[in-house]
């Protein structure tokens, strides 16, 4: 079971969610937070595998409660943010601090269940026009960061042109076809890849690629 945490300000909102969630055969909500202050207390208390995480919330907001519970090191739960705005800099202040997918609150009840086992599993949820808005805005922010690129040189060239791939948002198994290996080996790469740069999903390792200039905004 893929246990849930729901934070949200709107009570209506955290049922509904609530009602949702608790039908599907893999998932069990194990509480709900109406803050981001309560969102890391609860999450600490309950250890879920993914919250589900509001942007705008009184106290704390979603962007601080996730830097917070994500800081923690090991054995943090996978955060999904949830909002009804999908300005650029939530998508890029999210997924830095170290935000697992963002999914807008307009999306159907199937996509929010898929987008939580998503998560769970380690992989990235970035929906095609919000990767677009992100690479505009790593396009903004101008050249790599010298420190991270460094790290770079940790990586075979397998595992730096799966980082590559990785970064354009394409799935293991495309990545799969495009290399002519088995979707297995891929996987496998991937997880180095995640090991050696101290990343905990696939949506660190698009962040990581851009800012350290391994993949530039319009290749």
């Amino acid at each position: 079971m893929i246990r849930v945490l729901i934070a949200d300000d709107q009570g209506m909102v955290r049922t509904g969610f609530t009602v949702f969630l608790s039908g599907q055969p893999d998932i069990e909500v194990v509480g709900e937070a109406a803050n981001g202050q309560e969102a890391v207390e609860r999450a600490s208390a309950l250890r879920p595998d993914v919250v589900l995480m509001d942007v705008r919330m009184p106290v704390m907001n979603g962007l601080e409660a996730t830097r917070e519970l994500l800081s923690r090191g090991g054995g943090a739960p996978k955060v999904l943010i949830l909002t009804t705005f999908d300005l650029d800099d939530y998508v890029y202040e999210a997924l830095r601090a170290g935000a697992s997918g963002f999914l807008l609150k307009d999306a159907s009840a199937a996509q929010l269940a898929e987008a939580v086992r998503v998560v769970a599993a380690g992989d990235a949820l970035i929906a095609p026009a919000i990767t677009k808005r992100l690479i505009h805005e790593f396009a903004r922010l101008g050249a790599p960061r010298p420190v991270a690129g460094r790290r770079l040189a940790e990586l075979t060239e397998r595992e730096t042109e799966v980082l590559t791939l990785v970064a354009q948002a394409l799935s293991n198994q495309e990545i799969a076809e495009k290399l002519f290996v088995a979707e297995q080996t891929v996987k496998t790469h991937v997880g180095r890849v995640l090991m050696k740069l101290g990343l905990r999903d696939r949506a660190q390792a698009i962040v990581f690629a851009y800012e350290t200039g391994l993949v530039r905004p319009g290749e």
